[in-house]
C-alpha cells in the first residue's frame, strides 16, 4: 500500500498482524498517533513531544482489542499537534488530503485516520474526540464516525488532553463494518432494527450555514418519513452558551495537561496551537464554577429530553470544510463555529454518530444523531437501520 493521501506519519508504515482470528478478521485498521503501540514512540503530532518521550511499553487498550478481534494494524496516522485542532492541519507532518474534497481540509484532529478510511487505504481507523475530533473529520470526509459516551471505551494507553472530555472513537466507510467494530469496542452486540423517537433540534440547524441546511433538508424530511419525529429547540436560552462553557472547561484541562511539559521543553508549535497557550489557561474561579454548574444543568436537560428512548438530530458541523490554504483568521473562526455544535455531546458526555448522508455540490455534509447516555449500541443499530431503510444509496454511495 502506498500512502497517496499523506494520511500516515512520515516514515515506514507500521504494520502488526492480528493476535488471532476473530469477528474482524480480514479488516485493516490504522491508529491516530495518540495511541500507544508497543515499541513505538507516540508522537502526538509534534517533533518535540516525540523527542522527549520514550517508546511505549504496551499497546493501548483499543489497539490491543482490535488486534485481538482479528484486525491487522496498518499504520499510525497524522493528528493535529498534540490533538489541539479541528481542521486537520499539521505544520510538521503535513495536512492529509480530504479524498472527497481535495482542495479542502479533512477535519481534525483525527485527520489522518479519517483520510485513510475515506480514501480506502484501510477499512477502519481509531481516532479520539474531545471537542469534535472524530465527528468533524467524519463529516468533512463523508464517512461514519462515533464519539462514544464518555468513559464507555477505555482510554488506557491514550495520550489524553482534557480528561473529562476525552473519548476513543473510530471511523468506517460502511454501516456494516461500523457496527461490527463498534460491537468489539463496546463489548456489546448491535441488535436489530430500531426506530427511536427523533428530536430535530431547530436551534442547532439555525446555527448552520445555508449550504449545510440546504444539503440536509431533504435528508431530514426523509428521516421523518421512517421514524417518529418532533421539531424542538434544544437549549433553554442561547445555544451559543453551551460552546462558551465548554471552551472554558476544556481549555483549563488541556493547559493543566501540557503546562509542565511546555515549561520544561519550550516546544515548537504552529501559530494556531501556540495561540491556545498564549495565556496560562487559568480561568477565574468564578468562570470555572459557572461552567461546571452549566455543564451539570445542560447534562440534565439533555438527559431529560432524550429520556433513554429518543435521539437528537442535528448537523455534525455548521460549516463546510474550509480551503486547505485558508488564512489563519479563517481557521480560527472555523474552529470556533464547529465547537458551537460539537460542544453539545462533548459538554454532556453523550454518544454521537456522524452519518454520511449528503453533499453540497461535491463536498460531504454530515448529519448527526446524539443518543442517550450509555446508548452507544442503540445508536449504532439505528445507523445501520437507517442505511438499510434508505436503500443504502444515500448513505453508502457517499461514503
Amino acid at each position: 500500500m502506498q500512502d497517496t493521501l499523506g494520511a500516515f506519519i512520515p516514515g515506514a508504515i507500521l504494520r502488526r498482524p492480528p493476535h488471532r482470528s476473530g469477528p474482524l478478521s480480514g479488516l485493516s485498521f490504522a491508529v491516530k498517533d495518540l495511541f500507544d503501540v508497543a515499541g513505538e514512540v507516540t508522537g502526538c503530532g509534534n517533533p518535540d513531544w516525540a523527542a522527549t518521550h520514550a517508546a511505549a511499553e504496551a499497546d493501548a487498550w483499543a489497539v490491543d482489542t482490535l488486534l485481538g478481534a482479528g484486525a491487522a494494524l496498518t499504520g499510525k496516522t497524522i493528528t493535529d499537534e498534540i490533538s489541539l485542532g479541528l481542521l486537520g492541519i499539521n505544520r510538521f507532518d503535513g495536512t492529509p488530503l480530504n479524498p472527497l474534497a481535495r482542495d479542502r481540509v479533512p477535519g481534525g484532529s483525527s485527520s489522518g485516520s479519517a483520510s485513510a478510511v475515506a480514501g480506502g487505504l484501510v477499512d477502519v481507523a481509531l481516532g479520539t474526540d474531545s471537542g469534535g475530533s472524530v465527528r468533524t473529520p467524519a463529516s468533512f470526509c463523508g464517512i461514519y464516525g462515533l464519539r462514544p459516551t464518555h468513559g464507555r471505551i477505555s482510554v488506557e494507553g491514550l495520550m489524553t488532553q482534557a480528561p473529562s472530555f476525552d473519548t476513543v472513537g473510530y471511523f468506517a466507510r460502511d454501516a456494516l463494518t461500523f457496527s461490527k467494530v463498534g460491537s468489539v469496542l463496546l463489548g456489546e452486540e448491535i441488535q436489530g432494527a430500531l426506530h427511536p423517537e427523533i428530536v430535530i433540534a431547530s436551534d442547532c440547524f439555525a446555527l448552520a450555514d445555508e449550504p449545510v441546511r440546504a444539503a440536509l433538508q431533504p435528508v431530514v424530511a426523509r428521516l421523518r418519513s421512517v421514524a417518529p419525529a418532533t421539531v424542538s429547540a434544544l437549549a433553554d436560552g442561547d445555544l451559543l452558551e453551551w460552546g462558551r462553557h465548554q471552551r472554558v472547561l476544556q481549555k483549563s484541562e488541556f493547559h493543566a495537561t501540557f503546562r509542565d511539559w511546555i515549561d520544561r521543553v519550550n516546544p515548537r508549535f504552529s501559530s494556531e496551537v501556540a495561540g491556545a497557550f498564549a495565556d496560562d489557561g487559568r480561568s477565574s474561579v468564578q468562570d470555572l464554577a459557572a461552567a461546571k454548574v452549566f455543564r451539570a444543568a445542560a447534562s440534565k436537560r439533555l438527559d431529560d429530553v432524550l429520556d433513554g428512548r429518543r435521539m437528537l438530530c442535528l448537523p455534525t458541523s455548521p460549516i463546510l470544510p474550509i480551503a486547505r490554504d485558508a488564512r489563519l483568521s479563517e481557521m480560527r473562526a472555523a474552529v470556533h463555529r464547529i465547537v458551537d455544535l460539537t460542544c453539545i455531546a462533548g459538554l454532556t458526555g453523550l454518544p454521537q454518530v456522524n452519518l454520511p448522508v449528503a453533499t453540497s455540490g461535491p463536498v460531504p455534509v454530515g448529519l448527526s444523531l446524539i443518543g442517550w447516555r450509555g446508548g452507544d449500541a442503540s445508536l449504532l443499530a439505528v445507523a445501520q437501520t437507517l442505511a438499510r431503510e434508505f436503500s443504502l444509496g444515500l448513505f453508502e454511495e457517499l461514503s
